[in-house]
């Protein structure tokens, strides 16, 4: 009887840090920012990317979480790391109107110019002057 095809070391490795990085991109995504830090702290890279470039950051500003924004910026992730269409986590969180975001990332340094569309075009396109006037 033949024996079916088991999956080799290195296959079930790979599967299985698909599985891990897709539950770290919830994590950012769903604001656990404990989790997610003592993850980066054990060596996960600050600045791990999806399959279309969305680093943690870009994850959690997207979805209106300052605090994990705020720690993976303290841990070392880049502010203005664009994804595979060019869009920043500034400029996401202009769109998505989230100002405690906005407020963390321009306080970390974020450039408002960086990306397209910039985030200070996303606050001109959708009627978010204040935000535009915080940067000169």
């Amino acid at each position: 009887m033949p024996i079916p095809d088991e999956p080799t070391p290195d296959q079930r490795d790979a599967d299985d840090l698909a599985e891990l990085a897709g539950r770290l991109f919830d994590m950012a995504r769903g604001g656990h920012t404990a989790s997610l830090v003592g993850y980066v702290r054990a060596g996960v890279p600050v600045n791990l990317t999806t399959g279309t470039g969305d680093t943690l950051v870009m994850l959690a500003a997207y979805h209106g979480h300052a605090a994990t924004v705020a720690a993976l910026v303290g841990l070392g992730a880049e502010v203005d790391r664009p994804n595979d269409k060019n869009q920043t986590p500034l400029a996401g969180a202009v769109f998505k109107g989230h100002d405690d975001v906005v407020e963390t990332l321009a306080a970390a340094g974020a450039d408002p110019d960086a990306g397209t569309p910039t985030a200070r075009d996303a606050a001109s396109m959708f009627g978010r002057e204040d935000y535009a006037a915080r940067w000169p």
